[in-house]
């Protein structure tokens, strides 16, 4: 819930091209506090078109912060709207129970086309629940044009840091061979303890956990799940761990002991796997958080990279995923696979929204 993330990316769906200029839009203090109430909203809901007043209020908020950050990023890349042909718009995902059939992402697909005047695919994760999938992660296949672009031999591991850690495992000697789950919290629960005790929803650059002592009895407490047992393909809602009771510890010492849990959390998956990982590749905003990257490296006892490492963009890698997403949206290639998301078949999903100018799809028809 920091902000919106774009990059230009040059694909078909299948091969990475060219990855262009990236950029960060904000969210600001009222933004988040309206995301937090609509997460509130729809924890209880078990209709995914619902959306109660906040949930529509904050639908509104995002749609218009696209637009005005979309406007703004062709803008600062000198690219009118028929510079770019196709935008995947992954929304702010409010609500994921899987196994009730539902994930909900908020955000005016249909609005965002009509506004910017591109064509838009959106609701990326709906198809794949329907068919069983846990609809998530969606980005293993990328991950995977990444590594094959990059001449990264298996198996190998890349993990996005958000508030909850996803992991692509890409076999060695087998191009065909991707599994991918949720594996527990990254930020999300170091993120609500700091805005708690602190204000603040961030420990930046780790820097109170690396501070502080790790409560051993509480990161056994919160591992003791069955989730972290549990094989592959697995996903998680956010609200999926609460926020334990840690009113006994210091800032130092609850921020040091999530911190913990995230990484062993992470590790958690290494012997559900057919192979440990020699390699992990992180990305996403908890690559920022120093002492979240060296419990890793600690709990995992491999090669850990950042992204940037790479020569990719730890920070953009999320927002080229949905735009090489769209792309194979478009074409109904599947975005999803048995081995990722344990959907029945692989499985294509989105809506493509298009904009009244029909002359957007004639050039997608190019």
């Amino acid at each position: 819930m920091d902000g919106i993330d774009l990059a230009l990316v040059e694909t078909d769906g299948v091969v990475i091209h060219g990855l262009g200029p990236a950029g960060f839009h904000p969210y600001d203090q009222a933004d988040r506090q309206l995301l937090r109430k609509a997460l509130a909203a729809a924890a209880h809901l078990t209709d995914r078109d619902a959306r109660p007043e906040a949930l529509a209020e904050a639908e509104a908020m995002v749609t218009h912060r696209h637009i005005r950050a979309v406007d703004s990023f062709l803008a600062s890349c000198q690219l009118g709207p028929g510079g770019v042909d196709l935008i995947g718009f992954h929304g702010q995902t409010v609500l994921h129970r899987p196994e009730e059939g539902l994930t909900m992402q908020i955000g005016d697909g249909r609005k965002l086309a009509a506004h910017v005047g591109i064509p838009v695919v959106y609701d990326f994760r709906a198809a794949d629940v329907a068919l069983g999938g846990q609809g998530a992660p969606l980005v293993p296949l990328f991950h995977r044009a990444m590594a094959r672009n990059a001449g990264l031999t298996g198996p190998i591991a890349v993990l996005n840091l958000g508030g909850i850690a996803n992991v692509t495992y890409i076999e060695a000697g087998d191009d065909e061979a991707l599994i991918a789950c949720d594996t527990g919290p990254a930020n999300a629960l170091i993120d609500d303890f700091m805005l708690k005790r602190t204000g603040f929803p961030i420990d930046r650059d780790g820097a109170h956990a690396a501070c502080g002592t790790v409560n051993e009895a509480v990161v056994d407490s919160l591992l003791d799940n069955a989730f972290f047992t549990r094989p592959p393909p697995k996903s998680l809602d956010r609200n999926a761990f609460v926020l334990p009771d840690l009113s006994a510890l210091s800032v130092e010492d609850g921020a040091a002991t999530l911190t913990a849990f995230s990484a062993r959390a992470t590790a958690s998956i290494i012997p559900l796997l057919p192979q440990p990982p020699r390699l992990w590749v992180l990305c996403g905003g908890g690559t920022h958080n120093a002492e979240l990257v060296r419990r890793i490296r600690e709990a995992t006892g491999a090669e850990v990279a950042i992204a940037d490492d790479l020569g990719w963009s730890a920070d953009s890698m999320e927002a080229q995923a949905f735009a090489f997403l769209a792309a194979r949206s478009l074409r109904k290639l599947p975005l999803t696979l048995p081995t990722t998301t344990g959907v029945t078949a692989p499985v294509s999903g989105g809506v493509l929204a298009t904009p009244p100018d029909t002359g957007a799809m004639a050039r997608l028809k190019r």
